[in-house]
């Protein structure tokens, strides 16, 4: 009787060990599959603004230009070492004088990175009465970089099912000027980007900003309105990175939020990381600064810079989560 009672509580040890062994296969399968739906429908970008490479010019009161090289590779080093990242993206003001052979060696640096890259112009790429013109510029990238094989110098793409990437052609090159316009022509282009990825979360790339950090009636997009109007025409949510300002800003305008970039040879010296995590109903996005390690450069570029706080903003410019309501 004592060997029956023993043999069967070992079957049923063996059973209720066969039983968790099941449920916790089981478990780990759902957690595996959310995580990897979760993966799948995560988009994580580096924004990497006003960089102003320069191999040849002198500091200026508010540019550490002679180490432009050296705040490139950092940012670089940063990205590759804190991955996995779904691409990189320049936006604007790559280099500080437009010449091809800038552009070139910018390039050489860019890849470095471990990560596809893409990049559009700032006002201080396009030569208005020189060689390097919007169509040398971009077809000098293609050279470099084989995601940059474009014919427009605005153009869009898809890195991942979900999401469409737009990057904006904002420089004036038929006069001498700071502020940013986007063509009628590109503005059509743009509606009927909107018009065709409804249910799709936007990130619009652009160089001047479209949501102002703070205001300058010399820097600033002369279309502002119609950009905004066309992009609250969207449903779904809408996220905008720039540059041009040098500042750090975050601010959310209903369903979009405006993720303004500092740059890279002006404190603080940094640049931005966006991760974007879309739900069924919502999008969530958090932002964070990422800082010079070069802290030397850093600490000297603060000293010969006067409104350091402007551009540094506030802990809720550099740092925030954010919810964005989603449409099916």
């Amino acid at each position: 009787m004592a060997k029956n009672g023993y043999k069967k509580r070992k079957q049923e040890s063996l059973f209720s060990k066969f039983v968790n062994c099941v449920l916790t296969l089981f478990i780990a399968y759902l957690i595996g599959a959310q995580m990897c739906t979760a993966a799948n429908n995560n988009l994580r970008i580096a924004q990497v603004s006003d960089v102003h490479f320069s191999s040849f010019e002198k500091n200026t009161s508010y540019k550490f230009l002679e180490k432009s090289g050296d705040l490139l590779d950092d940012a670089i080093l940063q990205v590759n070492t804190s991955g996995p990242y779904d691409f990189v993206m320049f936006t604007g003001d790559l280099i500080n004088k437009p010449k091809s052979s800038e552009l070139q060696l910018f390039a050489q640096h860019a890849n470095k990175l471990i990560y596809p890259w893409y990049a559009l112009d700032g006002n201080h790429d396009i030569d208005i009465d020189g060689k390097l013109t919007k169509s040398v510029f971009i077809n000098e990238l293609s050279k470099y970089n084989s995601k940059m094989n474009q014919k427009n110098i605005y153009y869009s793409f898809t890195p991942k099912k979900g999401y469409r990437v737009i990057c904006l052609d904002s420089i004036i090159d038929y006069k001498i000027t700071t502020n940013g316009e986007i063509s009628s022509e590109q503005l059509a282009w743009l509606e009927g980007e909107l018009n065709k990825y409804k249910k799709e979360t936007i990130i619009i790339c652009t160089h001047i900003p479209i949501y102002e950090p703070f205001s300058s009636s010399n820097h600033k997009l002369i279309n502002e309105y119609e950009l905004k109007r066309l992009l609250k025409s969207h449903r779904n949510p809408v996220i905008v990175l720039q540059g041009h300002y040098h500042a750090a800003r975050l601010k959310q305008d209903d369903n979009a939020l405006i993720v303004s970039c500092p740059s890279l040879v002006t404190f603080p010296n940094a640049f931005r990381v966006i991760n974007i995590n879309t739900h069924k109903n919502k999008v969530n996005v958090d932002v964070f600064l990422k800082e010079t390690n070069l802290k030397d450069i850093q600490t000297r570029s603060k000293v010969r810079l006067m409104g350091t706080q402007m551009l540094y903003g506030e802990e809720s410019d550099r740092n925030g989560s954010f919810v964005l309501r989603r449409e099916d």
